[in-house]
Order: C-alpha cells, then structure tokens, then sequence
C-alpha cells in the first residue's frame, strides 16, 4: 500500500470513477493483508466462504460489525509492535471497542486527520479551546474517543486550554483571559457534542453571561443521540450556540475508534463529507444490498488506514443517507450524507455518552 502517495493527494479532490477503482484495490489489498496476519479475521471470511485473493469491488469487500472490536481482538500485528491502543467511549458498565494501533498506522491517521482539517481551516496552527477536562488524558496509553479526538485536533494548535475544570465546571473567567490574548484572531474550539451543550451553552444561559467566540471555529462530535432525546435538532444546536457565543462556524464531524483519522467533517452546507481517506457505503436492513442516494440505510466505512488490524470495512450501528457524490455545492468531491441516528435497539455507545452531566 503506498500510503505516503495517498496523503499526498487533496482529501477532497478524487471523483467517483477512480475513488471506486482505488478502493477496489486498496481494500482487496488490505483483505488479504488481514487474512494472512490477522487469524480470527481470516476464520471469519472462511466461515463465510470468501474465497482468497480475490479482487473485489468496494461493495463486495467483507464488513465487520462495529461491536466485534468488544469481543474479540483483532489485530494484524505481533504484540511488540503495539503502539497505541483505541478504546471507543462507553458508558459504565458498558465492554469497549479495542483497536491496536502501531506506530505507522497512528501516524498515516493523523496526517489523514491533518490533511482534513486543513481543508477546513487552513495550515496555520491556531489557539485551541477545548471544551473538556484535562483529566480525559490522564491515561495516555488507552486512548479513549474523547482523548483521541482532543488529541487529534490538537495538532492545529499553537497553544491550548481546557474550558472545564476537573469536576466538569465551565472555568468562565479562564475561558475570558485566554480569549482576550487573541483577541480578533480566529480560535479553533473543540469538544463532544453532548458536553458542549451541557458544560457551555447550558452553563452559560444558566448564569445569564456569553463568550465572545465570533472570531471562532468550533468543531463538535459525539452525536446527538442524547440532544435527540431533549428535542434538540442540529439546527437549534447551532443557533443556540451562535445566542450566547456569537460562534456562526459551527462543524459537526462523524468518525469513530474504530476508524480514527477517518473522520467526516461537515460543510457549510451542513452535509458530511468522505475523504479520499474514508468513503461510506448504505444497507439496506432487509438484506444488506446498497441502497440508492436518498435512501435511509444502515451505515458501512471503509478506510485504506487501517493496517495494524481489520478495521477497514465495518458495518456501523448507525443509519444515514448519502445525499450525493462529487455535487455538493461546497464543491469537495466524495460522498456526501447525514446521519439519521442509531439503529432500532441498536447499544448506545457514543463518544459523549461517557459523561453522564
């Protein structure tokens, strides 16, 4: 797999013709890289009569279940050569995903990460404003999503600053000081959907005061499973936020443990977006076919990333709808969707979950 040719290329410059054609052989390739180091992923595939080396279309690349990163692990290399372990967020109680990272697969997902945010928000390292505690790091080797996510974006930043305290506490008058330094500068923020809405923008109206954050990016994700449930739609989100904030650039993003690096930022359009790094397949619940543009469906991401373990076609627990390729008006080529929420039944196990408020 050339990887270094990969992230030379613009994120958001392949068009659908050669995306699949790329795709096709970059995830055979990677099919039979896992079959050969990975032998649970192998017994898997024979189970299901795969046969080897075969080329495969995109569509025809073997998924897993996203919750088999709990039961089992998977991963494509010796012990020694473990770098990093993922673990996805989960609530007490709750098994967590568990995803094996070298060295070389750590470092290609960030650069893809990079590369993205770029796109987004230009090279320049920015001031970060991190709307969570501190102690979501304290252990550095089991990276949660949240850590992960902190730790991913931070790599835009020129110097950083946890909004929240150790018991979660909005720290308003720290948040104040670190803002007038930049003053008229544009601020990267960041933070778990959930807790932005509870530790911010709850903590804010409560006590009747507002941030200055219109010179502000800030990026969100988690999902809005728990919003859902308070009838708050992704459009209240953003303009509750915009009352006591002044923030107008507000970007959720779609990824997961599973696929770290791989995220799907949203536009300005309000669509999510798949990079040359990640692409998005629909299922139909019935019989897992592919279903139309337009059409609600289970969720399937793929990703030429993941080399230390199986991760490169998972069927996720959530549903979407791709809403279009290469036709987006923010002009990025791809695919480009939303996501509608959990399945039916479906463990709720997102990144923000982990904070119970």
């Amino acid at each position: 797999m050339d990887y270094e040719g990969i992230l030379k290329r613009g994120p958001f410059s392949v068009t659908q013709a050669e995306k699949r054609r790329l795709y096709g052989e970059w995830l055979t390739e990677l099919t039979e890289h896992h079959r050969q180091n990975c032998s649970p992923y192998d017994q898997m595939l024979t189970n299901l009569m795969i046969p080897r080396l075969k080329d495969m279309e995109e569509e025809e690349i073997p998924m897993v279940p996203v919750g088999i990163f709990k039961e089992m692990k998977l991963t494509s290399i010796g012990e020694d050569k473990v770098f990093k372990v993922m673990t996805s967020s989960g609530t007490s109680g709750q098994k967590v995903s568990k995803v094996y990272l070298d060295r070389e697969t750590a470092e290609y997902q960030q650069r893809a990460l990079a590369n993205i945010g770029s796109d987004y928000f230009g090279d320049s390292r920015l001031p970060f404003l991190i709307i969570d505690s501190p102690q979501v790091l304290k252990d550095r080797n089991m990276f949660s999503a949240r850590g992960a996510g902190i730790l991913g974006f931070s790599i835009f930043s020129s110097r950083l600053f946890y909004g929240l305290d150790e018991d979660m506490n909005l720290d308003l008058e720290g948040i104040e000081k670190f803002l007038e330094q930049y003053q008229g500068k544009k601020v990267l923020i960041f933070g778990f959907t959930y807790i932005i809405w509870t530790c911010l923008y709850q903590a804010l109206k409560q006590s009747g005061r507002k941030l200055n954050l219109s010179d502000g990016i800030l990026i969100h994700g988690g999902g809005f499973k728990k919003l859902r449930d308070q009838s708050v739609s992704p459009e209240e989100f953003k303009e509750r936020l915009w009352e006591v904030t002044g923030c107008r650039s507000i970007h959720n993003y779609y990824g997961m443990a599973e696929q770290t690096g791989s995220i799907y930022m949203e536009c300005s359009h309000g669509h999510l977006h798949a990079s040359i790094y990640s692409d998005i397949i629909t299922r139909r619940a019935r019989d897992f076919s592919i279903c139309s543009h337009g059409e609600k469906g289970i969720i399937q991401v793929l990703s030429p990333l993941a080399h230390s373990y199986p991760g490169h076609s998972i069927l996720t627990e959530d549903e979407g709808i791709i809403l279009g390729e290469d036709d987006c008006p923010c002009g990025r080529k791809g695919k480009h969707f939303k996501v509608c929420g959990r399945i039916h039944q479906a463990e709720i196990r997102g990144c923000s979950d982990t904070y119970e408020g």
